[in-house]
């Protein structure tokens, strides 16, 4: 596949109403694994679904719903309103499961992702207090991931976590890429071949962040201009990104390939800029756990 900034960038399809608001397929991305979707539901509207023969990872992003499953019920899921007022409610699923999501307030937002599997594994609910808050770089290099899905997560190919940067500030730097499976002479993955979807809220619509990909041959050389609710696809290369003056980005990521694993590579050029690296942006967190309201 040719990948440019043309085909990199997945537009939002939003316009306020229900439904399916962004969307990325294999097929249109030009990979094997990653399909993810945003939803938006309205109180009392219903989802169904089976899992098939791929693992599940729905993400909510604002909002409370009951998730009924055949692998039992999840009833009340989710607090925060919107992904800047609090930490993540998550829910994995694995193949073959009936599931059906249950909006009990309107405007509820749900990210789920799925890949191909052919394992079993449990299905469990992520809680704000299982998702841990890591500061990350420096100066204006700082920013906060909040883990989802984590490496060793009981789980057979899905990463997911939530990044938050605050105005003028780098994330996903220096550049570093997961494009190749590496392991060294006594087994150790020193980086995976991983696919990446990045999806983005802003804080104010009217907000935006660039992000570059490329690789080293520069045969994929992108800059795409992301504003709410787009997806920026990461086929392979190093995916830096900044967000604008006076907003905070936020994305969510999928990732899934030949380990479940966030093992990557920084591209040389830049690797130096870490040992510059001193005070963590006083802005940050940008949510916490003391944040989570009392729960509906």
């Amino acid at each position: 596949m040719n990948y440019t900034a043309e085909t990199l960038l997945i537009r939002a399809t939003d316009n306020g109403s229900t439904g399916v608001f962004a969307e990325v397929t294999p097929e249109r991305a030009g990979w094997r694994y990653l399909n993810m979707a945003a939803r938006r539901l309205n109180h009392g509207e219903r989802w169904a679904a089976t899992t098939g023969e791929y693992e599940y990872a729905h993400v909510i992003l604002g909002g409370v719903c009951h998730i009924r499953t055949s692998r039992g019920d999840f009833l009340k899921v989710g607090r925060r309103p919107n992904v800047f007022s609090g930490m993540p409610y998550a829910l994995y699923l694995p193949r073959h499961t009936d599931f059906e999501i249950e909006a009990l307030t309107d405007g509820f937002e749900v990210a789920s992702c799925w890949v191909p599997t052919d394992q079993d594994h449990p299905a469990r609910l992520v809680t704000p207090t299982d998702s841990t808050i890591e500061l990350r770089g420096g100066g204006n290099a700082s920013r906060q991931i909040n883990s989802i899905i984590p490496p060793g997560f009981d789980c057979h190919r899905i990463v997911a976590c939530e990044v938050y940067t605050p105005g003028g500030n780098w994330s996903s730097y220096p550049p570093h890429k997961h494009d190749v499976h590496r392991e060294d002479g006594h087994g150790n993955l020193l980086e995976a071949d991983l696919e990446e979807i990045y999806f983005y809220k802003i804080d104010r619509p009217e907000g935006y962040a660039y992000q570059r990909v490329y690789n080293d041959d520069r045969s994929i050389d992108a800059l795409m201009l992301a504003r709410q609710h787009d997806c920026v696809l990461v086929p392979e290369g190093y995916h830096p990104v900044v967000s604008a003056h006076g907003y905070t980005t936020y994305y969510l990521n999928f990732l899934a390939g030949s380990a479940q694993s966030l093992a990557a590579t920084d591209d040389p050029a830049y690797a130096w800029i870490k040992g510059t690296w001193t005070a963590i942006d006083p802005r940050l967190p940008v949510v916490d756990h003391d944040m989570e309201p009392v729960q509906l």
